[in-house]
């Protein structure tokens, strides 16, 4: 057992708490990361808020990059030392897992949702009592972190560490989502709905697609001047009235595609509405529990669709490098849209994000 620091959410009111606790070393097919830095999600803030209703009390954060401290005998492809972004967990071996889809794994709910391994274990405990550890395959909002060997993905030690972690979720779900999963062609048009860390990836997804029309649709001012930044072609507000007409209007009949990323019910049916025919909507927002909505089937009838995406349908293990790599020649400059917190500001960091001052937050968890 090591002691570690880790915050802790309790219920949808109360802060996190920062307290100590104790991690057991690594099985054979997990590794021990001391945590260098962690993005925080709007995942983490809906969970802790319960509007994704997942058990707590629980240590969220799943946006971890840190370095390998200790490896389990069955892990072959790290070694001590190692620069690593964490991601999510998978079992390797179902269907989807071999066709590269593991955010489609088998087990996904099992090894990413409940806090704890596959057996019903956590890693972490607080005296006798054991403590949901193991959120999204890590639960880095931590000093350190026990992952499964598929959980953490090499990077290149040239690249800056504590930016690294948003790679593993944010990133990934916005650019994969427009690049796997849409796959627009040259000269394609695309409306995006939410200008958060994933709606401009998603920008930055379509400009390395080379879509000529990139609308934006975000509320607040600053957000929408930083997706015209990063490559929009427009950046709207949302207005409840004429926003479908207006993007009927700037896209002649309709774009091409649509990515959804606020989970706004509202935004969802916008997303369908514009649509051309054919057209495609990509559904990566987490709407409310329990959220219905009804579709307009002669609309969708003329080729339209939507389709709901976890993780830019993405193999990180290969996808996280590629966007390293694309960050450091300069072509994902998401570092501008970046703010650094100490670990013992994560509440003032998450007020700051659900405020709109802040787009990603990124908590630096100290030696």
């Amino acid at each position: 057992m090591v002691i570690i620091k880790a915050a802790i959410a309790t219920d949808p009111v109360k802060p996190f708490i920062l307290g100590d606790y104790e991690l057991e070393k690594p099985r054979a097919d997990e590794v021990l990361v001391r945590i260098v830095a962690s993005g925080i999600c709007h995942t983490d803030i809906a969970v802790k808020e319960q509007a994704v209703k997942l058990p707590l009390p629980m240590v969220l954060g799943h946006e971890g990059s840190g370095v390998v401290e200790m490896v389990g005998d069955g892990v072959n492809h790290l070694s001590v030392g190692d620069h690593v972004v964490l991601s999510g967990d998978s079992c390797g071996s179902c269907d989807k897992c071999h066709h590269g889809l593991p955010s489609y794994c088998d087990d996904f709910v099992e090894r990413n949702l409940t806090g704890y391994r596959v057996d019903g274990t956590s890693p972490l405990s607080a005296g006798n009592e054991p403590v949901r550890g193991r959120f999204v395959g890590q639960s880095s909002f931590a000093s350190h972190s026990i992952v499964s060997g598929r959980a953490a993905i090499k990077v290149d030690k040239r690249y800056p560490l504590e930016l690294l972690g948003p790679l593993g979720c944010g990133l990934t779900t916005g650019v994969g989502t427009v690049m796997n999963a849409l796959r627009p062609r040259a000269g394609s048009s695309i409306a995006i709905f939410g200008a958060g860390t994933v709606g401009l990836a998603a920008v930055m997804g379509a400009v390395l697609s080379g879509c000529q029309q990139i609308i934006v649709i975000d509320p607040i001012s600053t957000r929408r001047e930083m997706a015209i930044s990063l490559g929009a072609t427009h950046a709207l507000p949302p207005n409840d009235s004429g926003l479908i007409d207006e993007l009927l209007s700037l896209t002649r009949g309709g774009a091409d595609f649509s990515v959804e990323c606020s989970g706004v019910p509202e935004a969802v049916n916008a997303a369908v509405m514009c649509l051309a025919r054919p057209g495609w909507c990509a559904q990566i927002g987490a709407t409310p529990a329990g959220t219905m909505h009804p579709l307009d089937m002669d609309h969708v009838g003329f080729g339209r669709g939507i389709k709901g995406v976890v993780m830019g349908d993405a193999n990180p293990q290969t996808f996280v490098p590629y966007l390293a790599a694309l960050h450091a020649q300069g072509k994902l400059p998401y570092d501008r849209f970046v703010k650094f917190y100490d670990f013992s500001e994560i509440n003032q960091a998450i007020a700051d994000s659900k405020s709109g001052q802040v787009i990603k937050p990124i908590l630096r968890m100290g030696s």
